[in-house]
């Protein structure tokens, strides 16, 4: 796809050193190619506001059921059941529903002690400590405690499924994972089978235990409970989700905050601006950068052809700082900006079920900090960078405090 303007930027989810930072690649795409193809991993690319936002919101010819992962809709793999996020109406709309009743934001304001007390004790006992991993004490610690506090999977064991998640997330440099033909529930099942079982012998207030009972109208009409293998879908989708992004949001706070030391210290002296500073940062630093959809019927964008069977990223984390969006400051953090929505949850029928959650655990993750660490820098050679093709962060972040 070349013209007079010449040769495009080469954009490449799977290069390190793009990801590092893709903001000045994506903004030479949203200027002179706002529909861009790349040949070596076979996909189109969108980076405006408005073709984000609108290709988001149009399931009908950009379709979740192959994927929303490029790897995995360039792979043909069949999708499970119970994974909503790979799914398009009308099952989808009976998947959201049920999980929709358990992530409401009145049930996420419930919560919030739980979550300002594991915030407390991940970082009361860093006081007195010149320096820190912040992702290791608190983005890791914290996010697992909610999340497998919701579930119902025993803090013990919560390390090690965080650990086995994570692992399933890493990419190598420069290529495009090789995804699996079909998927089963074998890693499902050795997870959180053990669980399932004692749930479904000892309900208890958890998601677990609401989505052994839930009985519900399927698709098809048919009343019925939730197969084994839907809610092993369900759970795995939440534990990967619940752990990864909020992860990467606190660390983006972190690193990002001391780069701006004016609106960090009016953080601290009004702690009431941190809800609108923590939308502030999903906007600038989106945890999940790029939604991909496999093309359902050719489409025409921006005047050139999209055939049918391809596939598309939505590159929302480029969309957040689109200029025709922004305005001038697009590139800069501004805790003040008027923000009427942001794409970092995505948007239309799969905008994040979690977005309350995660938006509680970002806003008191850094009350709880502030009010111990005031003043931090970040110590970037002793840090290290995360690489997976769906979320985009910090693996280690290494914190200089006072």
């Amino acid at each position: 796809m070349s013209d007079a303007k010449g040769t495009p930027p080469y954009y490449d989810p799977y290069d390190f050193e793009i990801d590092a930072d893709p903001y000045p690649v994506w903004k030479r795409l949203r200027d002179e190619y706002p529909l861009y193809y790349n040949d070596k991993h076979d996909f189109y690319a969108v980076t405006r506001w408005d073709d984000v936002e609108s290709g988001l919101k149009d399931h009908r010819r950009f379709i979740s059921s192959r994927g929303s992962v490029l790897e995995i809709i360039k792979s043909g793999a069949q999708m499970p059941p119970g994974l909503l996020i790979f799914d398009d109406p009308p099952s989808h709309t009976v998947y959201r529903g049920l999980l929709s009743r358990v992530f409401t934001p009145l049930r996420m304001n419930t919560i919030e002690p739980q979550v300002r007390r594991y915030c407390a004790d991940a970082l009361d006992g860093l006081r007195g400590t010149d320096r820190f991993d912040v992702i290791a004490e608190l983005g890791a610690k914290m996010p697992m405690r909610v999340i497998g506090m919701l579930l119902g999977i025993p803090e013990d064991d919560q390390t090690v499924l965080r650990e086995q998640i994570d692992d399933g997330l890493r990419i190598e440099a420069g290529e495009m994972p090789e995804a699996m033909q079909e998927f089963n529930n074998d890693a499902a099942e050795g997870n959180f089978g053990a669980y399932l079982d004692w749930r479904a012998e000892n309900p208890a207030d958890d998601v677990m235990t609401q989505l052994v009972h839930a009985e519900f109208e399927d698709h098809t009409g048919v009343i019925r409970c939730l197969t084994r293998d839907e809610i092993l879908g369900y759970v795995s989708l939440l534990a990967g989700a619940g752990n990864e992004t909020t992860t990467k949001l606190i660390g983006w706070m972190a690193k990002t905050l001391p780069e701006y030391p004016d609106q960090r210290r009016e953080l601290v002296e009004n702690p009431a601006l941190i809800p609108k500073a923590v939308e502030e940062m999903l906007r600038f630093e989106a945890p999940s950068p790029v939604q991909a959809r496999y093309v359902a019927e050719d489409v025409e964008i921006h005047g050139q052809s999209v055939p049918e069977g391809s596939a598309i990223a939505f590159v929302n984390a480029s969309a957040n700082r689109d200029e025709r969006k922004w305005g001038d400051t697009a590139d800069r953090l501004d805790i003040h900006r008027r923000i009427d929505q942001h794409l970092s949850f995505g948007f239309g029928l799969h905008f994040c079920l979690g977005a309350a959650l995660a938006r509680l655990e970002g806003r008191v993750a850094l009350e709880e900090f502030l009010k111990r660490f005031p003043e931090w820098s970040v110590d970037f050679d002793n840090s290290e960078r995360s690489h997976t093709s769906t979320v985009r962060g910090w693996d280690r972040l290494e914190l200089v405090v006072g």
